[in-house]
């Protein structure tokens, strides 16, 4: 039996956004302008057009019709029922294609284990009480050569000015209440768990917003969020 690796008050945290997760005005604004940076991130090194690409923690599907448009086929995974519910509905008006399941990375690793080219795994690990559980399911699902794409925030007291008083206390980016800094990880955490996994770590970049030009990019500085690229041998 599959335990489910999950928080009910950050499923319920994150339920209650649903019906403005597409408003780019609203309270997932900072995904909205975080999401060409990510999509580009992965594009620069999977092709993604005929790719079978998995979305883990896909809220709304910001990420999941981005990665779709690109011409990947295009499964995607949240256990919140008002995210999936919405994501959904907003394909009727994209016209894109993407298979949303209300479903555990971990319960789909039993079932289908080998079958994903690329992997994505944004903002949602310091999400979870076991990161590590959820990036052994993803490494299961990866055929061999696949690639893992991580985003997270790293534990420094840099991170927590920025993104828990500066961007949800003063700026009003983000929802009061959004991160927890104790589930922050540190990219040196990360990489344990990618090795226990079995997964290589080829890369870690940093993930910059500026929310005043409303605009995001990869760059060098890891102390505040990251990116992170690891393959399966």
């Amino acid at each position: 039996m599959t335990t489910v690796n999950v928080s009910q008050a950050e499923i319920g945290k994150f339920g209650e956004l649903a019906n403005r997760w597409w408003d780019e005005q609203g309270p997932q604004r900072a995904l909205h302008e975080l999401n060409p940076a990510r999509l580009g991130y992965i594009a620069e090194r999977v092709t993604l057009r005929g790719a079978r690409v998995l979305d883990v923690g896909c809220g709304g599907g910001l990420l999941s019709e981005a990665l779709a448009r690109a011409g990947a086929d295009v499964v995607a995974l949240d256990l919140a029922p008002e995210l999936i519910e919405i994501a959904r509905l907003h394909l009727l008006e994209s016209g894109l294609k993407v298979d949303y399941r209300l479903q555990a990375v971990e319960a789909l690793a039993a079932e289908s284990a080998g079958s994903f080219d690329a992997i994505a795994c944004m903002e949602m690990l310091e999400h979870v009480p076991d990161p590590a559980s959820v990036l052994r399911a993803c490494a299961s699902l990866l055929k061999p050569g696949g690639k893992l794409f991580v985003s997270t925030l790293n534990r420094t007291p840099l991170a927590f000015a920025v993104a828990i008083v500066g961007a949800e206390y003063l700026a009003n980016v983000l929802p009061k209440g959004t991160h927890d800094y104790k589930s922050f990880i540190r990219p040196a955490e990360l990489s344990a768990w990618l090795r226990d996994a079995g997964l290589d770590l080829v890369d870690v970049s940093g993930l910059a917003y500026d929310p005043v030009r409303r605009k995001a990019w990869v760059n060098r500085r890891t102390d505040i969020n990251y990116l992170a690229c690891a393959v399966k041998a």
